[in-house]
């Protein structure tokens, strides 16, 4: 390992773990004091649901910057960055559940089945939760490479509900959440084509 991979290594974490959590506190602090506008409620699920996204289309990110530069400890930090968005997926579900709706399940649960935007944001963090689940060493022994891989798979599905969930729910300008949508069909297009060619590079050719 390099100078600069392990100086990288060292301060990416930390960082990481300020980027997460800083917001926590700054949203509280601007929800307290009334700086979120006229509907403070419909603006803290739209940031804690921007955050989710951010930290799941970043964890797509992951993969192609490993095979762009060969830092193979960039693993741990998909992990991390997959927890990070489903700890914000579970802060925007909080907020919609508790604050908007004060626990009316009946209600939620008409609403889920009645705005498709809603229904597709549910399908996304229902998604997360078995990913969130076996994002374990232990789990992955427990299921195998393979089951593994297929099951985490279900990243590509989630972040594309979310992404949708993201445009139908803005009302006006959709411009952010078509440029969160660009990116995350960037990041799943790399992984498609990079596919074939990582395979290519596995095959060994006999010796004469």
């Amino acid at each position: 390992m390099s100078t600069v991979e392990r100086v990288t290594r060292r301060f990416i974490r930390p960082a990481l773990w300020l980027l997460v959590l800083l917001p926590v506190p700054m949203l509280i602090a601007q929800l307290l004091l009334d700086q979120l506008g006229a509907d403070p409620i419909d603006k803290l699920e739209r940031r804690t649901g921007e955050w989710a996204l951010r930290f799941l289309i970043a964890s797509l990110a992951v993969t192609p910057l490993m095979r762009l530069t060969g830092w193979g400890w960039l693993v741990a930090q998909r992990k991390f960055l997959g927890l990070a968005a489903f700890f914000w997926a579970f802060g925007h579900l909080s907020v919609y559940t508790v604050l908007d709706w004060f626990f009316d399940w009946q209600e939620i649960t008409k609403d889920i089945l009645k705005h498709l935007y809603i229904t597709l944001g549910m399908t996304a963090f229902v998604l997360m939760v078995p990913l969130a689940l076996t994002s374990t060493k232990g789990a992955i022994k427990r299921l195998g490479g393979v089951r593994w891989n297929r099951l985490h798979s279900l990243v590509y599905v989630a972040v594309i509900a979310a992404c949708l969930h993201f445009v139908w729910a803005v009302k006006k300008d959709i411009t952010e959440p078509m440029i969160y949508g660009g990116i995350a069909l960037v990041l799943l297009a790399v992984r498609v084509v990079g596919r074939p060619a990582a395979r290519t590079k596995s095959v060994s050719v006999p010796s004469a």
